[in-house]
């Protein structure tokens, strides 16, 4: 899939930014092809939030080169921004509107809008479109910020931490509403500090400490690359527990094997999950014993 996109929707190169004395990007690169959903991970402060305001253009830098749909948010014009959409980790909608009214205003700020109904039902909100937005749960409101982040017919949407607060089962709802929108071909920008989110819906990651781009890859490619030591758990005779790390898990068993004279007692082997790269990426962990 990724082989045949080439088009960088975005491109990044040594973007840096400051709050007074804070470091909050620090040469950061990143460039996303059309098309592609792209996860951005990092732990809180990392940066990840600043890097979102600055594709968007409502963040300034202090250096690097950022181009977006072929322009520099910082400088780009009305009609570039309509082409861009974007859900806000904390927004919410006048509450005493309801989800239909909300849907048309926005709309018409837009050259070339979705149809609102058609935007609607695309989020699952039919079934709430008189109602006011104070009514709603958390997970429809959140549903309905992805309609006014689409409803501009946008071709790059970036989503920052778009589940945060959510319960298993609404993630999971939105999830499907997020691979909707791609499989419509919609370039999307994942901002999340949930592994299992960012494995669920991304074609590509990039892993961000500190400000900069640490690794990068699909989740099986940083898995391969910087999981690649095996634990091997076994109980000794004495019935005392028992583990090495190892990049030869098989060979370990088998000299395990020799020495019990066939089964080994207790035997259990774990690779490193993207939880475990992750954390051993941004500093924050060895991998998990």
């Amino acid at each position: 899939m990724l082989g045949a996109m080439t088009e960088l929707v975005v491109n990044v190169r040594g973007l840096r930014k400051k709050y007074g004395g804070t470091v909050a990007l620090d040469g950061l690169d990143l460039g996303i092809r059309r098309g592609e959903v792209c996860g951005l991970l990092g732990p809180n402060g990392a940066g990840k939030s600043t890097c979102v305001g600055v594709l968007q253009g409502q963040r300034s830098r202090d250096g690097g080169s950022v181009e977006v749909l072929g322009a520099d948010p910082a400088t780009a014009g009305r009609r570039w921004r309509s082409r861009v959409g974007i859900v806000w980790q904390d927004e919410s909608a006048p509450a005493e509107l309801t989800v239909r009214e909300t849907v048309r205003h926005f709309a018409r700020y837009y050259p070339r809008p979705r149809d609102p109904e058609e935007t609607i039902a695309l989020v699952g909100l039919e079934a709430k479109a008189e109602s006011r937005i104070k009514a709603l749960s958390g997970g429809q409101r959140r549903r309905l910020d992805v309609a006014l982040g689409v409803i501009g017919s946008p071709e790059l949407l970036l989503l920052d931490e778009p589940t945060t607060g959510f319960d298993p089962a609404a993630r999971h709802q939105f999830w499907e509403l997020i691979r909707l929108l791609a499989d419509d071909g919609t370039t999307i920008l994942l901002t999340t500090h949930y592994l299992e989110e960012a494995e669920a819906l991304a074609d590509r990651l990039v892993v961000v400490a500190a400000g900069t781009a640490v690794a990068e890859g699909s989740p099986e490619e940083l898995r391969a690359r910087f999981g690649t030591r095996a634990t091997v758990r076994w109980t000794e005779p004495d019935g005392a527990p028992r583990s090495e790390e190892t990049e030869t898990p098989t060979r370990t068993i088998s000299a395990l094997a020799d020495r019990f004279g066939g089964e080994v007692p207790g035997l259990w082997v774990t690779r490193p999950t993207l939880e475990d790269v992750y954390l051993r990426l941004t500093g924050q962990s060895e991998v998990t014993r």
